[in-house]
């Protein structure tokens, strides 16, 4: 068998690089057993996407197009394209541009067409922090808690249809950064602390957007650690560290997806602003080969020639920058001998050859469309059922047995619908929920929405014979009551997280003793946690079972009601670690938690400051395991209603292959994520695959997974590439990160592998060049 799996690794390094790439990582992700067609995540497959047909009869390749228009281009034409505006704020805004994140008007007479961005991630949020019609999709960290490529790819075109069908042709999407802070505000945005798992998903996701033919950006170039001191914290940590972490992922992606922009971070890393950084000229363009655009966020941007220098392509958001950096600046740079015209030419090709080999120039997009938001709905409820990760599930208390007469729901809003998380990704759909937001909350931001899915309407629509009692359980001892009196209590706790400010790993308020107050009254407690990333559970031993739903969105309610009553069998697994304390953080306290909360409206910033990372490139469970700490809930965590055997563990260090055997032993179909990981001669064990099989009862399935040298590499500065080091390696096949699993151990050479090395260079013998 591992002779014909590597038969089929030959067969794909015959394609066309894109379509080989995509293929290569999704065989590396995906259990043989269960196996997608690579033809599921390539932009052809999706019969709903426009066809790029003028583009496929164009001979030349899309950096000749562009070549060919930057040509025939003025100097203020190259300039109108490497600056844009933000027109929620912008003044004298057109009357066919509307409030949205970024415009770029086009040039007519050569037929490029405006640039029309809108920020994304969650769904289609233009013109954020107002009502408007848009799917919203589950939160990006409980997309990773499926680890599903094919949903990461459904779910972006998705997106990607609903910006077509508005307008848009640009989605400020691909949101990458590790979890380094599980406080981070916008962890809900991204995908977990892993670098294969954020980079694999990232990756399809992107690919799922550019299926209709519109750009992608992938963010936040190279590290966005949190959102204390976001404009001006420096993330101080040297190149190693960052290649094998957070750049890890980015690389991962962008092999996959093939972004048409990356955006650039706030931040400063190594004291140098991440826009004008020359990080994305030496790694991203030079070692990397990127040939799309680099885009900054909004207000991101501090200098002119500098930031051309580092490789910053286009200034997004002029608006909120304290100059137009790329506007007449840049011309008078040019002018002055400080930047040449080369460099701008460079710049507009980069752009538009992006936006041919999307397929933006080929096919434009039309006026707004309508949306199928039902269809929308669904897409959103398969991701929410996958993505629901059951913790625990004392005397199997779930799903709740039909025998349940008296059930009571308790927790603020489980009435009118699912919590959302806030800031610039947020999607606002009608029949939303407002609160105000907390007072030290910036003014910009919509305030606390719940999304329109009931949790307690769906749950008295499943238990149609049962008295469904309801309270908000703000009087915690008349919740506490109710629960006395009831067979079973669904409690439902919350944890409002937003971008632009960090949170706490507690639930909000006091519903930490409302849950220790109603587990105490009655054992058969389901609580069902509404969080951005990790929390702390004090009551944990007191409750019957515990259900991690995250940011559920569109349908979330229902998808949480299916899995309680057993409609659905949980398959989630944790992409981030949960602290049993926060002592065992790297960082106990946020660093610049004490600094006033800036603002990039009014460029209101605190004094830069600098910061550390301890954790280096060990971030999440390798940090647990580096500190030997016990945490609350490992990485890659997650309980089913059935139960998986593993077995039959072996490798080919040839190939760079493992195969083993996955077993339904219980009686309820289920899904099941077996993960690989590697412990190298130095070091703590690394996440290398993973496989996702669904069984039957007593059905088994065979999976394979190929292992990308580089997660169990080191990157070495003085090599200029990654370097497996000689020694015995040894592969775990576990259910989580903490789980001995099955063990073998191998003997491997030492290789180094250029700095550039991606599976489509693969050798037919991966230490071919061993030394």
């Amino acid at each position: 068998m591992t002779d014909q799996f590597t038969s089929a690794g030959e067969h794909v390094r015959g394609l066309p690089r894109r379509e080989r790439t995509s293929r290569i990582s999704a065989v590396s992700v995906i259990a043989a057993g269960s196996i997608l067609l690579a033809s599921s995540f390539c932009p052809a497959a999706n019969a709903e996407s426009p066809q790029n047909n003028a583009q496929e009869a164009q001979a030349q390749s899309p950096d000749e197009r562009a070549a060919g228009l930057v040509a025939q281009m003025t100097l203020d034409e190259k300039i109108q394209l490497v600056h844009g505006n933000y027109p929620k704020v912008m003044e004298n805004r057109p009357e066919d541009v509307p409030v949205s994140a970024g415009w770029v008007p086009g040039i007519e007479r050569l037929g490029i067409p405006a640039q029309r961005a809108t920020d994304a991630s969650l769904g289609v949020a233009a013109g954020h922090r107002t009502i408007k019609p848009a799917t919203a999709l589950p939160s990006s960290m409980l997309l990773a808690a499926t680890w599903n490529p094919k949903l990461a790819f459904d779910s972006g075109a998705l997106i990607g249809k609903e910006a077509r069908q508005q307008g848009f042709n640009i989605l400020l999407a691909g949101g990458v950064n590790l979890v380094r802070e599980p406080r981070g505000g916008r962890n809900f945005e991204y995908l977990g602390e892993d670098p294969l798992l954020a980079g694999t998903l990232v990756g399809y996701s992107v690919k799922g957007i550019q299926s209709n033919n519109i750009v992608s950006t992938m963010k936040h170039y190279p590290i966005h650690p949190q959102e204390t001191g976001r404009f001006v914290l420096s993330v101080n940590m040297d190149e190693a560290a960052l290649r094998e972490s957070d750049l890890l992922a980015f690389q991962k992606g962008i092999e996959i997806g093939d972004p048409g922009s990356i955006m650039c971070s706030y931040n400063r890393i190594n004291s140098h602003y991440g826009c004008e950084n020359a990080i994305m000229f030496d790694i991203l363009k030079k070692d990397w080969g990127y040939p799309g655009w680099v885009i900054s966020d909004w207000g991101a941007v501090h200098s002119t020639v500098k930031a051309v220098h580092a490789g910053l392509d286009q200034e997004a958001g002029e608006e909120l920058d304290t100059n137009v950096w790329y506007g007449q600046m840049l011309k008078d740079a040019v002018g002055t001998g400080a930047v040449s015209e080369k460099q701008i030419d460079g710049m507009v090709t980069r752009i538009l050859r992006s936006l041919y080999a999307t397929g933006v120039m080929d096919n434009p997009v039309g006026p707004p469309q309508p949306l199928d938001l039902e269809k929308g709905k669904q897409v959103a409820k398969a991701a929410a059922l996958e993505g629901i990760v059951l913790l625990k599930n004392d005397d199997n208390l779930l799903p709740l047995a039909a025998s349940a007469k008296k059930i009571a729901v308790i927790g603020p809003h489980a009435d009118a619908g699912v919590l959302s998380g806030a800031g610039s990704s947020q999607v606002i759909p009608e029949g939303s929920v407002r609160l105000d937001a907390p007072s030290n909350a910036p003014d910009w931001l919509a305030g606390i929405y719940y999304h329109p899915s009931s949790p307690l309407e769906a749950i008295r629509k499943l238990a149609p014979s049962a008295e469904v009692s309801y309270a908000n359980g703000n009087d915690i001892q008349a919740a506490a009551a109710l629960a006395a009196q009831s067979d079973v209590v669904i409690l439902f706790g919350g944890q409002w997280t937003t971008e632009a400010m960090d949170a706490s790993i507690t639930l909000d308020g006091e519903q930490d003793q409302l849950i220790d107050a109603v587990a105490a009254a009655n054992p058969k407690t389901v609580v069902v946690l509404q969080t951005g990333g990790p929390v702390l559970m004090p009551w944990l031993d007191k409750a019957g079972a515990v259900v991690e739903a995250w940011y559920s969105g569109a349908g979330g309610g229902e998808a949480i009601a299916d899995i309680i009553f057993g409609k659905a069998n949980p398959s989630g697994r944790l992409p981030v670690t949960f602290p049993a304390s926060q002592s065992q953080l790297p960082n106990p306290e946020i660093p610049g938690a004490r600094l006033p909360l800036p603002s990039p409206v009014n460029h209101s910033e605190p004094e830069p400051f600098d910061m550390s990372y301890p954790e280096g490139a060990d971030i999440g469970y390798r940090w647990y395991a580096k500190t030997d700490a016990t945490p609350l809930f490992p990485f890659g965590f997650g309980l089913s209603y059935t139960s998986f055997e593993h077995a039959a563990l072996a490798f080919d260090k040839t190939s760079l292959t493992a195969r083993f055997t996955v077993t339904n032993t219980g009686g309820t179909a289920g899904r099941d994520t077996p993960q690989l990981y590697v412990k190298p001669p130095k070091g703590e064990r690394r996440l290398v695959g993973w496989g996702i099989t669904s069984l039957d009862p007593g059905e088994s399935k065979t999976v394979m997974l190929a292992i990308d040298p580089r997660f169990i590499a080191h990157y070495a500065d003085a090599a200029k590439g990654w370097v497996v080091a000689k020694g015995k390696y040894h592969l775990i096949l576990a259910k989580n990160a903490t789980d001995p699993g099955i063990q073998i151990t191998v003997k491997l050479p030492k290789r180094t592998l250029p700095v550039a090395w991606h599976p489509d260079a693969a050798a037919t013998s991966w230490f071919a060049q061993s030394e």
